[in-house]
């Protein structure tokens, strides 16, 4: 599995002009599910996730987790993280899981997130989604746990 993390001071994401999910402080977190992934995969990215320490401290040092600052979580599906560009012009998204799978591994890792008592609201898997965020810092990051 692979996530793309963005510490934000807020985010939302709509569907057909209709706000499906919303977040002030946290982290938007873009999510893709890997072929040979399975629950222990989900299990490690989210535990990750929440554990993260990439908030300030009182010394503006990045020490706390998004837990730590009581902030809030938006979960997107973005199977284009396992976009391989290496050749030619198009993406091949062939070690993408397919979306039965993915959505059910999506789905174990939205609920692992929920477990950890934080705030956690969606997108809506295989959508064409519009994601609106302010990037606080800018803080990206890229997290894997691999099969």
């Amino acid at each position: 599995m692979r996530a793309l993390l963005q510490r934000v001071s807020e985010a939302r994401v709509t569907v057909d002009g209709v706000t499906i999910g919303q977040i002030g402080r946290g982290l938007l977190v873009f999510i893709a599910v890997h072929e040979s992934d399975r629950v222990v995969q989900a299990e490690k990215l989210a535990g990750k996730i929440v554990r993260l320490r990439i908030f300030p401290d009182e010394q503006e040092k990045m020490n706390l987790s998004v837990a730590d600052v009581c902030g809030e979580l938006l979960i997107v599906s973005q199977f284009t993280l396992y976009g391989e560009t290496a050749k030619g012009n198009r993406p091949s998204y062939s070690k993408a899981a397919p979306p039965e799978k993915a959505l059910a591994l999506y789905e174990m890792f939205v609920s692992l997130c929920r477990q950890s008592g934080l705030k956690v609201a969606t997108g809506q898997f295989q959508a064409q989604m519009m994601v609106h965020l302010v990037n606080d810092g800018p803080v990206t990051l890229f997290c894997e746990a691999e099969s």
